[in-house]
């Protein structure tokens, strides 16, 4: 269960090195090997357990493909998936185009998300912050499945 928020440093060559409480679980549930694709709502990316993505893409793979809104959506989503490890220091190392895709700078922040964590850039995610914040003020219209919790 992947909780909480970090800002954490990338460095030069495209590599962060994954906080320890977010390391541990990684390395329990799927011996560090993970995947990260785009968040097609987001300009950010989302991380998985491998064996937690590995359902995920089964269930995108059996959407039906004829329909061009699946389509495009199973082309993004599928396609930038890539693979990565930890390394030995708890460091992943990510590609260009993902990098591209959530603008990712030196400065980035780490989101869990319980099941999966997202990675955003610091400016994003402080933007993202904000507008949500002014979305849910007191007379913003909620769903009622969040009507109904209780926090």
């Amino acid at each position: 269960m992947f909780r909480g928020v970090q800002h954490i440093n990338m460095d030069a060559k495209g590599r962060l090195a994954m906080p320890a409480r977010q390391r541990e679980p990684l390395l329990s549930q799927c011996s560090g090997q993970i995947v990260a694709t785009i968040d097609t709502q987001a300009t950010c990316l989302v991380i998985y357990p491998l064996p937690d993505w590995e359902r995920i893409e089964q269930q995108i793979q059996a959407l039906p493909a004829l329909k061009p809104a699946v389509k495009r959506f199973q082309r993004l989503v599928l396609g930038y998936a890539t693979d990565l490890e930890l390394d030995g220091n708890g460091r992943i190392l990510l590609p260009q185009p993902l990098r591209d895709y959530a603008r990712l700078d030196k400065k980035l922040v780490l989101v869990g998300q319980g099941n999966k964590l997202e990675l955003w850039a610091e400016e994003l995610w402080l933007a993202e912050c904000e507008q949500a914040l002014l979305d849910s003020g007191p007379e913003a219209e909620l769903p009622d499945e969040l009507m109904s919790l209780t926090l």
